[in-house]
């Protein structure tokens, strides 16, 4: 009989034991935490009470592993947004035009996704809540087991054939290894200086339900903080805001300065549906938002272990990568399993390629975030960014292009390779106003045109 043990009941724990499930007789997830009953924030996640989005690419993997997953989502109140057709954008060059690109964002509270998906993947596991990981156990050649203490109970080792680390950012497994005599496993911390604060809200009767995603760009300016904001609908007729800003603008978590900041940014109609909505709850600080990665692949790993999600890769928040790479990875894992085995051909190969799942995603937050490097830009190369970055906003290839990478989904080559020439070498199509943009989204502008006219003079910039 083979037996798998998964470390961390998280979003990738159960993705992983729903795969191992496949694979194995016996499997077994080590949970620290409790579950809650109903779908609310869980005491153990730190990031549960934040903005948490499925990419498509993350999206389209959740339902080939989990199928009808999506549609259970939905009934639950879950909103699908394409992207940028049912957004409203505000990127560094202006507003984006509404676009039908192949590229969307499912949004909705964590505590709904974790739940929806644990009642879906953990029907042919055993769980075992408020149980302490303390260890590997085995040697430098091959991992034969996990040490564990229940609650109120003394040690004990269970033995696997399969030792899955799912703990995310916190992983221990580094130091567990190197008890077994493993080499020291290369770890790479890139900061992203980003801070964020997230509230929720009670969606006014006359948007509930209709709101596009909403999300306003840091703009670069040398010197000065970047800023930002998204809000994103979720169940039950709610928004959840988050406001970002880098050192030195962090967005404070007292009721005016959260308000002051959001008015604040380079356009108030966050701000403006904020003071609309009805706070549910307090404001809620996140700060562990370095991009982090592990290379457990670049030493001699012991057969029988293998790292999974956040303990390999950890990007920045922001980019809303986390949760997709984890289902992309536990769909390569089922692939793998399936040409390897769990057994003891399950060889330190797979490590690689849960490696390989999550590159895409760190090479664009690290590019993202550390900023451009390196010699700089030619006048020439600056014109064609610049070309570009204004273009995107307007041309359905470079936006299908853009987006498509964003959300984690292979993009095709453009049937017409010369609209994307024209949209580099034409003259660019006008910037929209914040009104042409909102305008874009008929029930959030009717709002937003009443608003207006009902504060005197137009408080409401028209920018």
């Amino acid at each position: 009989m083979t037996r798998a043990v998964v470390l961390g009941g998280g979003f990738a724990g159960v993705l992983a034991a729903a795969v191992l499930a496949r694979h194995a007789d016996d499997v077994i997830v080590i949970e620290n935490d409790h579950y809650p009953a109903d779908p609310r924030a869980r005491r153990g996640l730190p990031q549960s009470r934040h903005s948490h989005v499925l990419v498509a690419g993350g999206a389209r993997a959740l339902q080939e592993l989990l199928p009808g997953t999506l549609e259970a989502l939905f009934a639950r109140g879950a909103h699908r947004r394409g992207l940028p057709g049912d957004a409203l954008i505000l990127a560094a060059a202006g507003w984006f035009r509404r676009l039908d690109t192949e590229a969307y964002l499912i949004s909705c509270s964590r505590g709904l996704l974790d739940q929806v998906v644990r009642q879906r993947a953990l029907g042919a596991v055993s769980t075992w809540p408020g149980t302490q990981a303390l260890g590997l156990v085995g040697d430098a050649s091959r991992v034969t087991g996990v040490a564990v203490r229940r609650e109120g109970a003394p040690p004990e080792t269970i033995e696997a054939d399969l030792v899955v680390d799912a703990t995310g950012r916190r992983s221990k497994a580094p130091r567990w290894l190197a008890e077994l005599g493993v080499a020291e496993i290369e770890e790479v911390t890139v900061s992203s200086g980003l801070a964020y604060s997230t509230r929720v809200y009670q969606a006014p009767p006359e948007l509930a339900g209709d709101t596009p995603a909403i999300m306003i760009h840091p703009r670069p300016a040398s010197g000065r903080p970047g800023q930002g904001a998204t809000l994103f609908p979720i169940e039950d007729d709610r928004w959840i805001v988050t406001l970002t800003g880098t050192r030195g603008g962090e967005p404070p978590v007292d009721e005016r300065g959260f308000a002051d900041f959001a008015r604040s940014l380079r356009d108030p109609i966050v701000a403006e549906l904020m003071a609309a909505a009805t706070p549910l709850g307090g404001i809620r600080p996140y700060r562990d938002t370095s991009n982090r990665r592990r290379f457990f692949e670049r030493v001699r790993l012991p057969a029988g272990f293998v790292a999974i999600g956040d303990a390999v890769v950890a990007v920045n928040p922001v980019h809303s990568h986390g949760m997709s790479v984890a289902a992309l990875s536990a769909l390569r894992l089922d692939r793998e399993l399936t040409r390897r085995g769990i057994g003891p051909s399950a060889r330190p190969e797979l490590q690689a390629a849960m490696g390989a799942e999550a590159d895409t995603s760190w090479r664009m937050a690290v590019a993202q975030d550390r900023g451009s490097a390196g010699r700089e830009a030619t006048a020439f190369e600056r014109e064609i960014l610049t070309r570009r970055t204004r273009a995107l906003l307007s041309s359905p290839q470079l936006a299908a292009e853009f987006f498509g990478a964003q959300t984690l989904t292979s993009t095709r080559a453009p049937k017409d390779a010369s609209a994307v020439v024209r949209a580099l070498t034409g003259e660019p199509d006008p910037l929209l106003t914040t009104e042409e943009a909102v305008k874009q989204h008929p029930a959030l502008y009717e709002w937003w045109n009443s608003a207006t006219r009902v504060r005197a003079g137009g408080a409401l910039s028209r920018r």
